[in-house]
Protein backbone atom coordinates (compact mmCIF):
# COMPACT_ATOMS: atom_id res chain seq x y z
CA UNK A 1 0.00 0.00 0.00
CA UNK A 2 2.86 2.39 0.87
CA UNK A 3 4.62 1.70 -2.46
CA UNK A 4 1.31 2.26 -4.29
CA UNK A 5 0.96 5.69 -2.66
CA UNK A 6 4.56 6.61 -3.51
CA UNK A 7 3.87 5.76 -7.14
CA UNK A 8 1.05 8.35 -7.33
CA UNK A 9 2.44 11.41 -9.12
CA UNK A 10 -0.67 13.58 -9.65
CA UNK A 11 -3.72 13.67 -7.41
CA UNK A 12 -6.91 15.71 -7.24
CA UNK A 13 -9.22 15.76 -4.22
CA UNK A 14 -12.69 17.32 -4.27
CA UNK A 15 -11.52 19.61 -7.06
CA UNK A 16 -13.78 22.28 -8.56
CA UNK A 17 -12.70 24.15 -11.69
CA UNK A 18 -14.07 27.23 -13.40
CA UNK A 19 -13.79 31.00 -13.19
CA UNK A 20 -14.27 33.59 -10.49
CA UNK A 21 -14.33 37.34 -10.01
CA UNK A 22 -14.98 39.53 -7.00
CA UNK A 23 -18.73 38.94 -7.19
CA UNK A 24 -19.20 35.24 -7.90
CA UNK A 25 -17.78 31.89 -8.96
CA UNK A 26 -18.69 30.12 -12.18
CA UNK A 27 -18.16 26.42 -11.53
CA UNK A 28 -17.61 24.45 -14.73
CA UNK A 29 -17.05 21.08 -13.06
CA UNK A 30 -16.83 19.93 -9.44
CA UNK A 31 -16.18 16.94 -7.16
CA UNK A 32 -13.25 15.78 -9.32
CA UNK A 33 -11.19 13.05 -7.68
CA UNK A 34 -8.40 10.96 -9.18
CA UNK A 35 -4.95 9.49 -8.52
CA UNK A 36 -2.60 9.11 -11.50
CA UNK A 37 0.49 6.94 -11.27
CA UNK A 38 3.90 7.35 -12.86
CA UNK A 39 4.00 6.10 -16.46
CA UNK A 40 0.23 6.16 -17.02
CA UNK A 41 -1.39 7.48 -20.18
CA UNK A 42 -4.64 9.22 -19.20
CA UNK A 43 -7.20 10.48 -21.71
CA UNK A 44 -9.66 13.23 -20.84
CA UNK A 45 -12.88 13.04 -22.87
CA UNK A 46 -16.24 14.77 -22.96
CA UNK A 47 -18.51 16.82 -25.18
CA UNK A 48 -17.50 20.26 -26.49
CA UNK A 49 -17.76 22.96 -23.84
CA UNK A 50 -17.88 20.50 -20.95
CA UNK A 51 -14.71 21.93 -19.34
CA UNK A 52 -11.81 19.76 -20.56
CA UNK A 53 -9.48 22.67 -21.32
CA UNK A 54 -10.43 24.37 -18.06
CA UNK A 55 -9.51 21.25 -16.12
CA UNK A 56 -6.17 20.89 -17.93
CA UNK A 57 -5.29 24.56 -17.36
CA UNK A 58 -6.08 24.11 -13.67
CA UNK A 59 -3.97 20.94 -13.40
CA UNK A 60 -1.05 22.73 -15.06
CA UNK A 61 -1.24 25.74 -12.72
CA UNK A 62 -2.35 28.17 -15.45
CA UNK A 63 -5.50 29.00 -13.47
CA UNK A 64 -6.52 28.58 -9.87
CA UNK A 65 -8.90 25.85 -8.67
CA UNK A 66 -12.15 27.10 -7.20
CA UNK A 67 -12.08 24.44 -4.51
CA UNK A 68 -10.21 21.29 -3.52
CA UNK A 69 -6.55 20.39 -3.92
CA UNK A 70 -4.07 19.25 -6.56
CA UNK A 71 -0.84 17.57 -5.49
CA UNK A 72 2.27 16.62 -7.45
CA UNK A 73 4.36 13.99 -5.68
CA UNK A 74 2.43 14.72 -2.47
CA UNK A 75 3.24 18.46 -2.64
CA UNK A 76 0.44 20.98 -3.20
CA UNK A 77 0.49 22.51 -6.67
CA UNK A 78 0.24 26.08 -5.37
CA UNK A 79 3.36 25.59 -3.23
CA UNK A 80 5.53 25.14 -6.33
CA UNK A 81 7.34 28.18 -7.69
CA UNK A 82 7.17 28.82 -11.44
CA UNK A 83 10.65 27.34 -11.82
CA UNK A 84 9.80 24.25 -9.78
CA UNK A 85 6.59 23.72 -11.76
CA UNK A 86 8.52 23.96 -15.05
CA UNK A 87 10.67 21.04 -13.92
CA UNK A 88 7.63 18.96 -12.92
CA UNK A 89 5.22 19.37 -15.83
CA UNK A 90 5.23 20.56 -19.43
CA UNK A 91 2.22 21.69 -21.44
CA UNK A 92 1.34 21.34 -25.13
CA UNK A 93 -1.56 23.57 -26.17
CA UNK A 94 -3.64 23.56 -29.34
CA UNK A 95 -2.68 27.13 -30.29
CA UNK A 96 -0.03 27.55 -32.97
CA UNK A 97 3.27 28.77 -31.44
CA UNK A 98 4.09 32.46 -31.84
CA UNK A 99 7.69 31.55 -32.68
CA UNK A 100 7.10 29.84 -36.04
CA UNK A 101 10.10 31.63 -37.57
CA UNK A 102 12.38 29.50 -35.41
CA UNK A 103 13.94 26.35 -36.78
CA UNK A 104 12.67 23.07 -35.38
CA UNK A 105 15.80 22.50 -33.30
CA UNK A 106 15.62 26.08 -31.93
CA UNK A 107 11.96 25.61 -31.02
CA UNK A 108 12.60 22.30 -29.26
CA UNK A 109 15.59 23.84 -27.44
CA UNK A 110 13.18 26.27 -25.76
CA UNK A 111 12.09 23.31 -23.64
CA UNK A 112 15.47 23.52 -21.88
CA UNK A 113 14.84 27.04 -20.52
CA UNK A 114 14.21 25.83 -16.94
CA UNK A 115 17.75 24.42 -16.89
CA UNK A 116 19.89 26.82 -18.95
CA UNK A 117 21.85 29.77 -17.60
CA UNK A 118 20.61 33.35 -17.80
CA UNK A 119 21.74 33.79 -21.43
CA UNK A 120 20.20 30.49 -22.48
CA UNK A 121 23.42 28.71 -23.46
CA UNK A 122 22.86 24.98 -23.98
CA UNK A 123 25.16 22.62 -22.10
CA UNK A 124 26.07 19.19 -23.42
CA UNK A 125 23.33 17.78 -21.18
CA UNK A 126 20.82 20.18 -22.74
CA UNK A 127 21.92 19.22 -26.24
CA UNK A 128 21.59 15.54 -25.37
CA UNK A 129 18.03 16.17 -24.14
CA UNK A 130 17.15 17.97 -27.40
CA UNK A 131 18.65 15.18 -29.53
CA UNK A 132 16.80 12.58 -27.49
CA UNK A 133 13.51 14.45 -28.04
CA UNK A 134 14.19 14.71 -31.80
CA UNK A 135 14.84 10.99 -32.06
CA UNK A 136 11.96 9.90 -29.81
CA UNK A 137 9.46 11.87 -31.90
CA UNK A 138 11.10 11.04 -35.24
CA UNK A 139 11.63 14.72 -36.02
CA UNK A 140 15.44 14.67 -36.43
CA UNK A 141 15.10 14.95 -40.22
CA UNK A 142 13.11 18.17 -39.70
CA UNK A 143 15.58 19.78 -37.31
CA UNK A 144 16.83 22.55 -39.65
CA UNK A 145 13.49 23.41 -41.23
CA UNK A 146 11.53 26.45 -40.11
CA UNK A 147 8.42 25.75 -38.06
CA UNK A 148 6.23 27.67 -40.53
CA UNK A 149 7.25 25.16 -43.23
CA UNK A 150 5.80 22.18 -41.35
CA UNK A 151 2.48 20.43 -41.79
CA UNK A 152 0.05 20.29 -38.85
CA UNK A 153 1.09 16.72 -38.09
CA UNK A 154 4.79 17.56 -38.18
CA UNK A 155 4.29 20.63 -35.99
CA UNK A 156 2.37 18.58 -33.45
CA UNK A 157 5.28 16.11 -33.17
CA UNK A 158 7.70 19.03 -32.80
CA UNK A 159 5.55 20.52 -29.99
CA UNK A 160 5.60 17.17 -28.21
CA UNK A 161 9.38 17.01 -28.73
CA UNK A 162 9.73 20.39 -27.03
CA UNK A 163 7.78 19.09 -24.02
CA UNK A 164 9.94 15.96 -24.03
CA UNK A 165 13.14 18.04 -24.10
CA UNK A 166 11.86 19.83 -21.00
CA UNK A 167 12.30 16.46 -19.31
CA UNK A 168 9.39 16.69 -16.89
CA UNK A 169 7.77 13.65 -15.30
CA UNK A 170 4.30 14.94 -16.31
CA UNK A 171 3.20 16.09 -19.79
CA UNK A 172 -0.23 17.70 -20.29
CA UNK A 173 -1.64 18.07 -23.82
CA UNK A 174 -4.81 19.85 -24.89
CA UNK A 175 -6.31 18.06 -27.92
CA UNK A 176 -3.00 17.06 -29.57
CA UNK A 177 -4.78 15.46 -32.55
CA UNK A 178 -6.82 18.51 -33.62
CA UNK A 179 -6.68 19.19 -37.40
CA UNK A 180 -4.85 15.92 -38.11
CA UNK A 181 -5.94 13.20 -40.52
CA UNK A 182 -6.74 9.73 -39.18
CA UNK A 183 -3.21 8.38 -39.77
CA UNK A 184 -1.53 11.25 -37.91
CA UNK A 185 -4.13 11.12 -35.12
CA UNK A 186 -3.29 7.46 -34.56
CA UNK A 187 0.45 8.20 -34.92
CA UNK A 188 0.42 10.94 -32.26
CA UNK A 189 -1.59 8.86 -29.78
CA UNK A 190 0.69 5.84 -30.27
CA UNK A 191 3.68 8.14 -29.73
CA UNK A 192 2.16 9.29 -26.43
CA UNK A 193 1.52 5.66 -25.46
CA UNK A 194 5.16 4.78 -26.11
CA UNK A 195 6.43 7.79 -24.15
CA UNK A 196 4.35 6.66 -21.17
CA UNK A 197 5.06 2.93 -21.31
CA UNK A 198 8.72 3.03 -22.42
CA UNK A 199 9.94 6.31 -20.94
CA UNK A 200 7.89 6.41 -17.74
CA UNK A 201 6.26 9.76 -18.56
CA UNK A 202 2.88 10.46 -17.00
CA UNK A 203 0.76 11.90 -19.80
CA UNK A 204 -2.68 13.49 -19.56
CA UNK A 205 -4.31 14.57 -22.81
CA UNK A 206 -7.75 15.73 -23.90
CA UNK A 207 -9.15 14.29 -27.09
CA UNK A 208 -12.24 13.76 -29.23
CA UNK A 209 -10.75 10.47 -30.48
CA UNK A 210 -12.62 8.50 -27.84
CA UNK A 211 -12.41 5.16 -29.66
CA UNK A 212 -8.60 5.46 -29.93
CA UNK A 213 -8.35 6.67 -26.34
CA UNK A 214 -10.27 3.61 -25.12
CA UNK A 215 -7.90 1.35 -27.04
CA UNK A 216 -4.63 3.00 -25.93
CA UNK A 217 -5.12 4.67 -22.54
CA UNK A 218 -4.33 3.18 -19.14
CA UNK A 219 -6.93 5.37 -17.44
CA UNK A 220 -9.55 7.86 -18.59
CA UNK A 221 -11.30 10.90 -17.16
CA UNK A 222 -14.85 11.06 -18.53
CA UNK A 223 -16.53 14.44 -18.05
CA UNK A 224 -20.32 14.49 -18.17
CA UNK A 225 -22.75 17.24 -17.22
CA UNK A 226 -22.96 16.08 -13.62
CA UNK A 227 -19.92 13.96 -12.80
CA UNK A 228 -16.30 13.27 -13.72
CA UNK A 229 -15.55 9.54 -13.80
CA UNK A 230 -12.02 8.17 -13.48
CA UNK A 231 -10.98 4.57 -14.07
CA UNK A 232 -9.55 2.17 -16.62
CA UNK A 233 -11.41 2.08 -19.98
CA UNK A 234 -12.61 -1.46 -19.25
CA UNK A 235 -14.16 -0.51 -15.90
CA UNK A 236 -15.67 2.68 -17.30
CA UNK A 237 -17.34 0.64 -20.05
CA UNK A 238 -18.64 -1.88 -17.53
CA UNK A 239 -20.09 0.95 -15.41
CA UNK A 240 -21.83 2.49 -18.45
CA UNK A 241 -19.99 5.79 -18.05
CA UNK A 242 -19.67 6.41 -21.80
CA UNK A 243 -23.43 6.08 -22.37
CA UNK A 244 -24.19 9.59 -21.11
CA UNK A 245 -21.53 11.46 -23.08
CA UNK A 246 -23.78 12.30 -26.04
CA UNK A 247 -27.55 12.45 -26.67
CA UNK A 248 -28.82 8.88 -27.02
CA UNK A 249 -31.23 9.77 -29.79
CA UNK A 250 -28.23 10.59 -32.02
CA UNK A 251 -25.23 8.53 -30.85
CA UNK A 252 -25.01 5.06 -29.30
CA UNK A 253 -22.06 3.52 -27.48
CA UNK A 254 -21.42 -0.16 -28.17
CA UNK A 255 -19.85 -1.68 -25.05
CA UNK A 256 -18.76 -4.80 -26.94
CA UNK A 257 -16.67 -2.97 -29.54
CA UNK A 258 -15.85 0.11 -27.43
CA UNK A 259 -17.06 2.34 -30.27
CA UNK A 260 -19.64 5.04 -30.84
CA UNK A 261 -22.13 4.68 -33.66
CA UNK A 262 -24.57 7.16 -35.19
CA UNK A 263 -28.22 6.19 -35.04
CA UNK A 264 -29.82 5.81 -38.46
Amino acid sequence: MISEEKNIILKAQNLSVGYSDKKKKLIISKDINFEIKKGELVALVGANGIGKSTLLRTLSGMQQPLDGTITINENLLQNHSSFELATQLSVVLTEAPASKNLSVVEFISLGRQPYTNWIGTLSEKDKDAVNYALNATETAELSHRKCFELSDGQMQRVAIARALAQNTPIIILDEPTTHLDIYHRAYVLKLLKNLASENGKTIIFSTHEIDLAIALSDKMLVMTGELVHFNSPKKLIEAGNFNSLFPKEIIDFDAQSGRFTIRK
